[in-house]
């Protein structure tokens, strides 16, 4: 067998016609490469203005946060803050973010009110004694304390019977229009059965008796501001005494339920 017998391996060796270890070529064209994605958004910028929009968001986020919080403080009750630094909140509110509503309405009490009572009770012998104060708020926040289902009773009866007492009447406890002697009567007849569930009578009688007359007072104290405050007030409590009012015979024992 000579040379021109050997085909096209004889003349082109057995590496193929591009030499030997080359591979022929496939018959279909080759794959393109993946193009490459490239970086969108911030990352797409250069390190000196990544940084600065970085800065740019930073400033943004704070006045956001002292706006916000510029705000709270201006719709929010009377408080510690404010009283310190108000002409601040009020030269960044006014006149451009004026705001003519309030946070809480109405506005919560920075007082303790404790309504008192104390009795006139006839012990059996015909004698009368008067028992000392019963602190009939502090009784009810007792019941309430650690409670996760308190009563309505517990929670506003005293209160809202005292409101509607100061509501009828003026500073020197004289009725004012036709619901004053029925805001008496209400807050009279709860307080002696509060009493009356105390056993005050027989508290101070040692047995048997009656309520002849009561005595309502409030204790008015201011609620004393955080340690870290500069703000002063006075926490020497302020007593509103009402005149002793008679019980009827039918409310004397408890009766009225």
């Amino acid at each position: 067998m000579d040379a021109y017998d050997g085909g096209s391996d004889a003349r082109h060796g057995p590496g193929g016609p591009d030499g030997p270890g080359v591979p022929a070529e496939s018959g279909g064209p080759a794959e393109p490469a993946p193009p490459t994605e490239l970086p969108a958004g911030v990352a797409a910028l250069s390190l000196p203005y990544r940084i600065g929009v970085a800065l740019a968001l930073a400033v943004v986020a704070v006045g956001v946060c002292v706006h916000v919080g510029m705000m709270f403080l201006h719709v929010a009750p009377p408080n510690t803050v404010t009283r310190e630094h108000g002409k601040a909140v009020d030269d960044w509110i006014y006149p451009e973010f004026e705001q003519n509503w309030k946070l809480f309405a109405p506005n919560p009490l920075q007082q303790n009110i404790s309504i008192q009572v104390r009795a006139e009770v006839r012990d059996g012998e015909g004698g009368t004694l008067t028992t000392g104060w019963y602190d009939l708020s502090a009784e009810d926040g007792r019941a309430i304390d650690g409670n996760l289902l308190p009563s309505h009773t517990q929670q506003n009866e005293l209160r809202r019977a005292w409101d509607f007492f100061l509501a009828t009447h003026d500073s020197e406890n004289r009725p004012v229009g036709l619901r004053g002697s029925l805001s008496e009567s209400y807050l009279r007849r709860i307080v002696v059965l509060r009493l009356d569930r105390d056993d005050a009578v027989r508290a101070a009688t040692g047995g048997v008796g009656a309520i002849e007359r009561v005595q309502v007072r409030s204790r008015t104290s201011n609620v004393p501001p955080p340690k870290w405050s500069r703000e002063k007030v006075s926490t020497t409590p302020a007593y509103r005494e009402l005149p002793w009012w008679p019980v009827p015979a039918d409310e004397a024992g408890g009766g009225v339920r």
